[in-house]
């Protein structure tokens, strides 16, 4: 990652930057700034939009904060590379943990899908956005995470593009060697890694019905992993397979195709 100045908040701004902009806080934004980090006017904040790039800002108001004014460019926007994670929502804490993992690991869109044991059917996306939000603003990423609206399982599959590698993580398959059969997958793509970009998913703590796992085996760009000799819970395997991800055919390694 290039380098970053932890010291100074960061704050995402849904509007366009660009330098001399001056942009009103919300309240919340406002409380978060001066009361919470009890900034006073002047004061350096980073600003990114998912568009532009990251710029220098400074707070500015009267007795209190109550707006911002873009000074200069820090950092140009970077490309998300095409790796969607796709899994079986969970419950509220868990939930926004997987989120902000995925999003710290460089998912590039987040995909709810819903299957016969998901412990969860209704999906809070405002909060999941939230938490993209707030995983980018405390990394340095640049580039927000798509937060889909949730699909079945079929439904998921049907809508997926063709040339796409579905990493399916699977505990009843070997997990012999993971890493390997992720490599060997890659196998003749353009610099090792799958052209069509990547979809890993994850599904529900009860597993999957064999009837989804057939369903599941009959997609034509299917590899179907198991995580290690352990069962891991669904939140540590977005961690481990997303990881396994990176380090062979992602932005780790600089192989994923970006978007």
């Amino acid at each position: 990652m290039p380098s970053h100045d932890f010291r100074a908040p960061r704050l995402f701004i849904d509007a366009p930057l660009c330098g001399g902009a001056q942009i009103p806080l919300d309240r919340s934004q406002s409380n978060y700034l001066g009361n919470v980090l009890r900034l006073s006017n002047g004061a350096p904040v980073l600003l990114f939009n998912g568009r532009d790039g990251e710029w220098q800002g400074r707070l500015c108001g009267h007795k209190r904060a109550s707006g911002l004014e873009v000074l200069a460019r820090t950092r140009e926007q970077d490309q998300a590379a095409d790796l969607v994670y796709v899994f079986a929502p969970l419950k509220h804490a868990r939930l926004d943990y997987m989120v902000q993992k995925a999003v710290e690991m460089g998912a590039s869109r987040l995909q709810p899908v819903l299957t016969r044991f998901t412990q969860v059917t209704r999906v809070n996306l405002m909060r999941m956005r939230a938490n993209v939000i707030e995983a980018a603003e405390q990394c340095g990423i640049l580039c927000l995470a798509d937060v889909a609206e949730p699909l079945s399982l079929q439904g998921f599959l049907e809508q997926r593009a063709p040339g796409r590698l579905l990493v399916f993580c699977d505990e009843a398959a070997e997990w012999s060697d993971p890493a390997a059969a992720l490599r060997q997958a890659g196998e003749g793509a353009p610099a090792g890694a799958p052209s069509g970009g990547i979809d890993v998913l994850i599904g529900p703590e009860g597993g999957f019905a064999e009837d989804e796992r057939a369903l599941l085996l009959n997609q034509s760009q299917i590899l179907r992993l198991a995580l290690g000799p352990r069962i891991l819970r669904a939140d540590t395997a977005a961690v481990a397979a997303l990881a396994l991800v990176q380090t062979l055919h992602g932005d780790w390694s600089a192989r994923l195709s970006h978007r």
